[in-house]
């Protein structure tokens, strides 16, 4: 099965061309993508930008999960692990469509300097890029356990080139990290090449 993709909102995936990832695989993307790239499967579960992606149309058209969703403007209700973030929820989402291997881009998981960072930080339903960094060992938990209850899926998270890898993860087999640098000549306006051979540049 082609691969999967899943977009965090972290800077690091600033640098990868996201249509020509939807070329090769399924996109799962989370809150204010949506207002630069349609992806697949839309996640939020923040009540602010759940009502924003509401009111503009976009799940009349398009595939959005919401925790609270409003069906009548075509959103739908988050079916896995309701209480998690958007960002594990897609990635449940990947994890359950049976990808062989998922990548996860944007997942930075640490700030800027100290403070946020996010794509969209600074803008309408986000936190002002001069915020300190927002908390993230939520992530880190329930992504764990999206980890351990796949067993038979590759997840592989994209770092630049100072990303950290938590504590936790190092113990997980079917996770690995690889370097945005060195995925992105796969990917942006060159030939794909097959999940198995990408694998054998995974640190």
């Amino acid at each position: 099965m082609k691969p999967g993709f899943v977009l965090g909102n972290g800077r690091s995936r600033c640098e990868i061309s996201l249509d020509d990832l939807k070329k090769h695989g399924r996109v799962y993307g989370c809150n204010a993508l949506y207002r630069d790239f349609t992806p697949d499967v839309l996640i939020a579960t923040d009540p602010g930008i759940t009502a924003e992606i509401e009111h503009s149309g976009y799940a009349l058209k398009n595939t959005f999960y919401a925790r609270n969703p409003n069906e009548a403007l075509g959103s739908k209700k988050i079916a896995y692990h309701w209480g998690f973030s958007s960002g594990p929820i897609a990635v449940k989402y990947a994890a359950e469509a049976a990808h062989d291997v998922i990548y996860i881009i944007g997942f930075d998981l640490q700030g800027h300097q100290g403070n946020q960072n996010n794509v969209y930080s600074s803008t309408d339903n986000y936190r002002n890029s001069s915020e300190k960094e927002t908390y993230y060992g939520n992530w880190v938990k329930q992504l764990a356990q999206i980890f351990q209850e796949h067993p038979h899926q590759k997840f592989v998270r994209l770092v630049p080139q100072d990303g950290i890898v938590p504590m936790q993860w190092l113990s997980i087999g079917n996770h690995v990290t690889q370097r945005v640098d060195d995925f992105m000549p796969n990917i942006n306006n060159k030939p794909w090449q097959r999940s198995k051979e990408l694998m054998t540049n995974i640190r």
